[in-house]
């Protein structure tokens, strides 16, 4: 049996410790040795992009906001959604994920950091979603922490209340589509989604396309026009 490596460890805000495993061609993301995430099971992000992008035009110039890099599989199916003339700006508050996807991760997906549509910027997505410049997205995908239910960074949790969806709304274009990871069906936060305008689909996803049952929830937020006078 292949042996378990740990390529890398670092802390997170607020001093939680992440760490990097490679297992027979398989990569793990660790918190405080609890697994995180897995390239194993990567149905879900690589879902998040593709929902988010299915209405774009293949050679419009879309532009997408991510907050969480990851193990880069929801940047890879932005990428692919967004076209060649399309822009994903990538936002990750921990330094490490990005030098581990350059490095460790590069036959990955790690190569896409620098790929000349992808803007990074390293910081929490909230700052970005806070932008004044007037800037909007057609798409926002936050797959980020455990989702409603935040793991890594208590702070997270403000991405999900009725602050952090009223950004998310206030960033999107009008008709432009916000597409949240949770790790489990939050009704609570569903309905506040609905309350700050948005037209929401609940969309259960698979760990693995071979799955027999979903295991996660995608949140599908649409910034529907409002109505002809």
């Amino acid at each position: 049996m292949k042996p378990t490596i740990k390529l890398a460890e670092a802390s997170a805000p607020g001093g939680a410790k992440l760490s990097l495993h490679e297992h027979d061609g398989a990569f793990t993301v660790r918190l405080n040795g609890q697994a995180l995430m897995d390239s194993r099971v990567a149905a879900s992000e690589l879902m998040i992009g593709e929902l988010a992008t299915e209405r774009f035009p293949r050679f419009g110039k879309s532009r997408v906001l991510i907050g969480g890099l990851g193990l880069g599989f929801t940047l890879r199916s932005a990428l692919e959604g967004v076209g060649p003339h399309g822009i994903v700006e990538l936002a990750e508050l921990i330094p490490a994920m990005v030098d581990w996807n350059r490095t460790h991760l590069a036959r990955l997906n790690g190569a896409l950091v620098d790929d000349r549509r992808v803007v990074l910027h390293a910081c929490d997505v909230w700052q970005v979603l806070g932008r004044t410049d007037g800037v909007r997205f057609d798409a926002v995908i936050l797959d980020t922490d455990n989702g409603p239910s935040a793991m890594v960074q208590p702070q997270n949790a403000r991405l999900y209340d009725e602050r952090g969806i009223a950004r998310v709304f206030g960033a999107l274009k009008v008709g432009g589509r916000a597409v949240i990871w949770s790790a489990s069906h939050d009704r609570a936060y569903e309905k506040r989604l609905t309350q700050a305008g948005f037209t929401v689909r609940v969309v259960p996803a698979k760990l693995h396309a071979a799955a027999k049952r979903p295991a996660y929830i995608l949140y599908v937020a649409d910034k529907v026009p409002p109505p002809a006078p």
